[in-house]
């Protein structure tokens, strides 16, 4: 298991971009827009790869100095429950610690809350809807 950060627009990039769609957006019936993606270049995108193939991915977003958000956190349905997801997550909190940030946020789906509450993240906001589906804010200090 290999733990990198993607380039936008990279051969890497375009496996994450598929994943998020199969695992994220194709069961809602929803797509990317290519603005939407256009958005990510500035993005710290993260990556978990078996040799060259892409298993699990998530995408840091500042949200101002001293605070990233997580979002996208995606791994093929096959894994799940492997410890990938918990794998990223330490990933992307390192990361996000490394860069000068001290909180992390998420837009969680209310199906993943437990994940994330095993991760250390508390639920701040009441229930509210994203992409169709129910979500709260959750966030830790890091």
């Amino acid at each position: 298991m290999a733990l990198k950060i993607i380039d936008h627009g990279s051969p890497e990039y375009k496996q994450m971009v598929d994943l998020r769609y199969q695992i994220l957006r194709k069961p809602l019936g929803l797509f990317f827009t290519l603005e939407e993606l256009d958005q990510e270049k500035d993005d710290i995108l993260l990556g978990c790869f078996d040799d060259d193939r892409l298993e699990g991915c998530c995408m840091l977003t500042q949200e101002d100095p001293k605070t990233v958000r997580l979002r996208q956190m995606a791994v093929f349905s096959g894994l799940q429950g492997k410890g990938i997801g918990r794998v990223l997550m330490t990933f992307a909190e390192n990361i996000a610690r490394d860069r000068g940030f001290r909180r992390l946020t998420m837009h969680a789906r209310k199906s993943a809350l437990g994940f994330y509450e095993k991760a250390g993240y508390k639920v701040c906001s009441d229930e509210f809807e994203e992409v169709t589906i129910p979500h709260y804010v959750m966030e830790k200090t890091l």
